[in-house]
Formats: structure tokens, sequence, C-alpha cells
């Protein structure tokens, strides 16, 4: 095993270990980091665009339960037992084969001002040509969650369809014998089947959002005026733009804290709940 463990100590933990000791220091990435305490931290603290991007990470996160989550899972359920669902799932699939980036760039030439979006709106005589889609907060982090949307539906579909996939037919239907359809059988009997899979989706949905960058970064780059950062964009601008790596690792600390804990709380609240009355914790 000796091989291996060190892999993982060399790949993960000394750089995690690193950026916990620079979080501590004044470095410029020239010669060699000064102790400098927790002024890194109060700094950060102090800085109304690092709060901003608090709120704008939140923003993501509910953004992020919402809509991917929320249409995958209904792209997946009315889709699920018809003829060629599996085809009619594909048009879903293909945006998550893109890049970040990538998406990133399509949707920037679709909302940039007099891009594709204001133009066909001015041909079709509709109101919103004149929206300035990406320059205004917070449409432009609402239309930044809809681009990263779009790419998300397909794999949570295709995660909540293997879910669907592993529920025995035999409880569903005795459920519809009894006269169960509809909404009542989706609430009743579907859902809570569907748990294990809802625990993985809405899991990787919220790490996955708390670290956003490659979307941000595309399109608005955290403008205009630092108004739609994320903390990903924040680290990123403090450490390789601003060139100062003992402020940008105390917000790379500060968000690695802030998911491990969210990832804790939710997945303990998850096996809580799904643990039999009167088991012990």
């Amino acid at each position: 095993m000796a091989p291996a463990t060190v892999l993982v100590v060399l790949a993960m933990y000394l750089p995690v270990i690193y950026t916990v000791y620079l979080s501590f220091t004044t470095y410029g990435g020239l010669g060699s980091p000064e102790p400098a305490g927790l002024s890194n931290y109060v700094e950060m603290f102090a800085d109304t665009a690092f709060l901003t991007a608090i709120g704008n990470t939140l923003v993501w996160v509910l953004g992020s339960l919402l809509v991917p989550v929320g249409i995958g899972l209904l792209v997946a359920y009315l889709s699920f037992g018809l003829r060629f669902a599996g085809w009619l799932r594909v048009p879903f699939l293909v945006p998550y084969a893109l890049s970040g980036v990538a998406v990133g760039v399509v949707f920037s030439f679709v909302l940039q001002n007099d891009g594709a979006l204001s133009q066909a709106l001015a041909y079709l005589h509709l109101p919103g040509s004149e929206t300035r889609w990406l320059q205004e907060a917070p449409l432009n982090t609402i239309v930044m969650i809809l681009a990263a949307s779009w790419q998300g539906i397909g794999v949570n579909a295709l995660l909540f369809t293997v879910g669907l996939q592993s529920i025995p037919k035999e409880p569903l239907e005795a459920a519809r014998v009894d006269g169960a359809s509809g909404w009542r059988l989706f609430r009743h009997m579907v859902w809570p089947l569907l748990r294990p899979s809802t625990t993985i989706v809405v899991g990787l949905s919220i790490v996955n959002s708390l670290k956003t960058f490659d979307i941000v970064q595309a399109m608005t780059q955290g403008g205009p005026n630092r108004v739609s950062e994320t903390l990903g964009v924040t680290m990123y601008r403090d450490t390789f733009v601003n060139s100062e790596y003992g402020l940008g690792s105390a917000v790379a600390v500060f968000l690695t804290i802030i998911t491990v804990a969210a990832s804790m709380l939710y997945l303990r609240r998850q096996l809580s709940i799904g643990e039999p009355k009167g088991a012990t914790p």
C-alpha cells in the first residue's frame, strides 16, 4: 500500500496543508512567505466583494437544487417506461459532454448586448431586447444558473432514471390496484423509494454549486464590478490576478470548510432520516 499512500499524500494532503499554511502568510509569488497571522481572514471578511460572493454562491446552491435537479427528476419520471425513452433523453445528455467554459462561451454569445437573444426578441417585437442580461445583478447570476442548468439536467435525469429502474415493481402495482395514480402515486410511493438516488443527486449538486467557477469566469469574469462573483472566482482573482496568494489561500480554506460542512450536514441528515425509528445513531 506504500506507493498508493505516498501518491495520495503528495497529490492531495500536502497541497491542502500548504494552502492552509499560505493562508496565514503574506506571499506575492516571489521570495518566501512572511507570517501574517489572521490578517488575511480579517481582510477577507472586511471585503464587501467577498460578502457578495458568499451571497451569490448561496444563490447558486439554491438555483442548482431547484432547476437542474427538479427538471432532471421531471424528465426522468415522465419518460420512464415510455418506448424509446433512451432516445428521448439524449438531447438532455448532449450538453453534459461540453465543458463549463464551452457552455459559458455559447451562452455569452446568446446573452451579450445585441446578442442572439436580444436580436431574436427585437425581430419578434417582444419586450426584453434592450435588457443587459450579463451586466445587471442579480439578473446575470440568474441567467448563468440557467446556462449551467442546461448542462446539468441530463446527468441528473440519468441518475434519477437509474434510481427509478431500481424500484421494485410490486409496491407500485399494489398501489395502482388500490387506486393510486398521478401525483398521489409519485408523492407516497415513488418519491420515498427514490431517496437513495435523490441523496446522491442533491449532494453532488450542493458540492458542485459551492465551487462554481468555470461558467462564471467564461461569461462575466465576476463582473461588472465583481457583483456576480462566486467564492471560486474570488479565490482565482485574489490568487492569480492580484498575486495575493495568502488572501487567495484564505478564501480557498473558507470554501473548503463550507463545502465539507455542507456535505457532512446534508449526508448526516439523510442518513438519520433513513434510520429506523428507535435505532441508535
